[in-house]
């Protein structure tokens, strides 16, 4: 069945499906179109979702890569950035491949259509032709059979009329046979003109027409069969993608189950391990033993002015206060900003030898001094640390994994230089045997090059081998100090070192009760022993040794001045308050602030 022989008769049928296909064509390569915007317009905004949380800083300098949640996390990001590429993959695809083709041939169609249907209306203007000139002629064969019909009847009555003269009656019926053979040519006439147009009408639907209808129909045959394979180019590029976007999918799956939480507490514990000993207990400071005691001229530790004297029952081997050699006042405490704390300001509270009850003071200084149970090292997170380039100014454990990191930087390098070099060699050996290949001497700045090269590398891996040396035995120091201090039993409550201004007294308060009896009350008797020690005693000796990290001037009292690099002995540990007793090597003992020193403990 074809449209020629069953819809002969329905051109303007024809004419409207045809324009109604071509539509639908523009439509779907119009939707198709929009349908690429949206995916360019979902796959850009994807880009720009996963530019917004990658993160900034390169992976090398990120410290938060290394852990296995944020390693989850971008690779989640670059399966929906690789996602997003092929949504514009699909979006490429549909414009090429439906877009741009579908629209080139529906310009094709409409021009295709357009010529047929022009053949078939000339076709039809030339019957329209053909059967107004078979009705103009029937028109004249039936006008001239009329006048000769009339022209007859005329003859004939002027032949019947006898006053009618003869040359009258000839003129009629010479006017009626003139009439007659008029109308016999255009009967002639008419009839040609009827076989004509009937055997143009006959080629018109029986061939002319049904070859345009059925060329019109196997056009739009063709449009609906490109149509469909459009159809098809839709489903056709999301299939193409399915497989990458399931392998998206399951990177994503793949990065969700690779989250470590216990490597994630390793990798904190490796980034952020200081190395630092744990600080050391704080000593008990006893502000009630003046209360205890009756007061005496001749009693240990009450002047002869009557002022009450503050002593602990405690021993401190450490502290020599009364009689050392080389007797300084401790320097105020160190706020954490560096300064000294309210308690060393002029209008902190007084000292303990200012005559006023024992109970009042304590209270003003727990008022006016905050706790610190800190250890020196936190005093250098709150100053601005300067970069050095053995990294000392990080934490023992973190300076040695930079060390570590710098030294096999290094030795790569060194590495490469040395290949460099063996390379060169054998090319100038080259070159010495085949002269032709090249000049030997052109290589010697290069050879020059590499082996100063290896000399500063050999000699920075050097540097960095002794540094981490170094650092790597401070970290096992740190960590045998952290073990012995936790193993060890707490000390006992140790004195307040009483002022320099009253050494003297202290003095002879001490030789008087040491001809005393031993008091009945228990909590004296570590009082005389500790007094007997420290008259007895020599300096202490030295519990470790220091490194001065900067400069200090030491000018204030019961300090002592130190060198930038200036090796000192330790001889008292920071008590919480900032300071650092240290002794010179060519004599000198004195306060110095903790954060300004590296400590190393025997």
């Amino acid at each position: 069945m074809d449209w020629g022989t069953e819809l002969w008769d329905q051109f303007e049928v024809l004419e409207r499906h045809t324009q109604w296909g071509l539509d639908l064509l523009d439509r779907y390569v119009k939707f198709v179109k929009e349908r690429t915007e949206v995916e360019q317009a979902y796959a850009k905004q994807l880009r720009s979702l996963v530019k917004k949380y990658l993160p900034k800083r390169p992976i090398k300098d990120d410290p938060e890569s290394k852990f296995s949640q944020q390693q989850s996390f971008v690779q989640i990001l670059q399966e929906v950035n690789d996602f997003a590429g092929q949504r514009e993959l699909v979006a490429e695809n549909l414009s090429v491949r439906v877009c741009l083709e579908l629209a080139k041939y529906s310009q094709e169609m409409k021009q295709e259509r357009k010529m047929h249907f022009q053949e078939g209306r000339r076709a039809q203007q030339q019957l329209e032709n053909g059967f107004k000139q078979l009705e103009n002629s029937k028109r004249k064969f039936e006008r001239d059979c009329r006048e000769a019909e009339k022209a007859a009847q005329t003859a004939e009555r002027l032949d019947q009329d006898i006053n009618a003269t003869k040359a009258d009656v000839e003129k009629a019926k010479q006017q009626a046979h003139l009439r007659s053979h008029m109308a016999e040519e255009s009967k002639n006439e008419y009839a040609a003109q009827l076989q004509r147009f009937n055997r143009d009408q006959a080629h018109f639907y029986f061939s002319q027409m049904p070859q345009i209808f059925d060329k019109l129909q196997d056009m739009d045959e063709r449009r609906a069969t490109r149509l469909g394979a459009g159809y098809g180019l839709l489903s056709e590029a999301e299939l193409q993608v399915v497989p990458i976007i399931a392998k998206c999918l399951e990177g994503m799956k793949v990065a969700a189950d690779t989250v470590d939480p216990k490597n994630d507490s390793q990798v904190l514990i490796e980034l952020h391990k200081s190395g630092f000993a744990r600080p050391g207990d704080v000593e008990f400071e006893d502000f009630s033993q003046p209360m205890n005691r009756a007061p005496s001229d001749s009693s240990l530790g009450t002047p002869s002015d009557g002022r009450p004297e503050l002593r602990g029952s405690g021993r401190s081997r450490a502290k020599r206060w009364p009689f050392g050699k080389k007797n300084k006042p401790r320097p105020p405490p160190l706020s954490p900003l560096g300064g000294p704390l309210p308690s060393a300001l002029p209008n902190g509270p007084p000292s303990p030898r200012s005559g006023r009850d024992p109970l009042a003071i304590l209270s003003e200084i727990s008022k006016s001094v905050k706790p610190r149970l800190a250890s020196f090292r936190s005093l250098r997170g709150s100053r601005g640390t300067v970069v050095t380039e053995d990294f000392s100014h990080l934490p023992p454990e973190q300076q040695r994994k930079r060390l570590q990191q710098q030294l096999e930087e290094r030795s790569r390098e060194l590495q490469k230089e040395v290949d460099q070099r063996e390379a060169l060699k054998k090319m100038k050996d080259v070159y010495e045997k085949t002269p032709q290949m090249g000049d030997p001497a052109s290589l010697e700045p290069q050879i020059t090059e590499t082996l100063s090269n290896i000399e500063r590398l050999k000699l920075e891996v050097q540097k960095y081998e002794a540094w981490l040396a170094e650092a790597e035995s401070r970290v096992l120091s740190n960590k045998g100090d952290s073990l012995g201090r936790h193993a060890r039993p707490p000390d006992p409550p140790a004195s307040a070192p009483p002022d320099s201004s009253s050494n003297s007294n202290a003095s002879q308060d001490n030789k008087e009760s040491s001809e005393e009896p031993p008091s009945e009350e228990g909590q004296d008797a570590p009082i005389y022993t500790e007094f007997d020690e420290d008259f007895e005693e020599e300096p202490a000796s030295p519990i470790g040794h220091c490194v001065a990290i900067y400069h200090f001037e030491g000018s204030s009292e019961g300090t002592i001045s130190m060198a930038e690099g200036e090796d000192l002995s330790l001889v008292e540990e920071d008590k919480g308050d900032g300071w650092t007793r240290v002794r010179r090597k060519e004599g000198g003992e004195g306060y110095v602030p903790t954060s300004y020193l590296q400590v190393t403990l025997n």
